[in-house]
């Protein structure tokens, strides 16, 4: 269950794998939505899930929204979140993808908490496909 406080009249959500308060906001909303989903439904271990990290991207910093590691430590998927009235686009999966080039985890997926597309990733022959995580 999300859990919600009000801090000096402002709404705050509750993060449990940073365990902290963050300032509630739609994307956030979604974005723990999810996290709840992977700890509960997925039964992932909630040290094997990493919230709002910088990385190097073709020299920028960025910041990725979830990713979720494998038992050895590696990336195995790596999450964009988006408010609930932001259209999940070819732009926001290629926003994924191109962090995706530096984490090269096999799975990747896109959120806005009404809709959500996972797609595996072939290093090899450089191919992406549709994948049912959710399912």
């Amino acid at each position: 269950m999300l859990k919600y406080r009000n801090n000096l009249d402002k709404k705050e959500i509750y993060d449990p794998i940073r365990r902290k308060w963050v300032k509630c906001t739609e994307e956030e909303e979604v974005r723990q939505c999810f996290i709840l989903y992977l700890l509960q439904k997925k039964q992932i271990p909630a040290t094997h899930i990493a919230v709002e990290k910088e990385i190097k991207v073709n020299g920028l910093s960025k910041r990725y929204d979830l990713i979720v590691f494998n038992r050895n430590g590696d990336p195995y998927l790596v999450i964009e979140c988006k408010a609930p009235h932001v259209e999940i686009s070819q732009s926001v999966v290629e926003q994924v993808a191109v962090y995706n080039k530096t984490l090269r985890a096999p799975l990747i997926g896109v959120t806005n908490g009404k809709s959500h597309y996972f797609f595996h990733i072939n290093f090899e022959n450089n191919e992406i496909s549709y994948c049912d995580f959710m399912g």
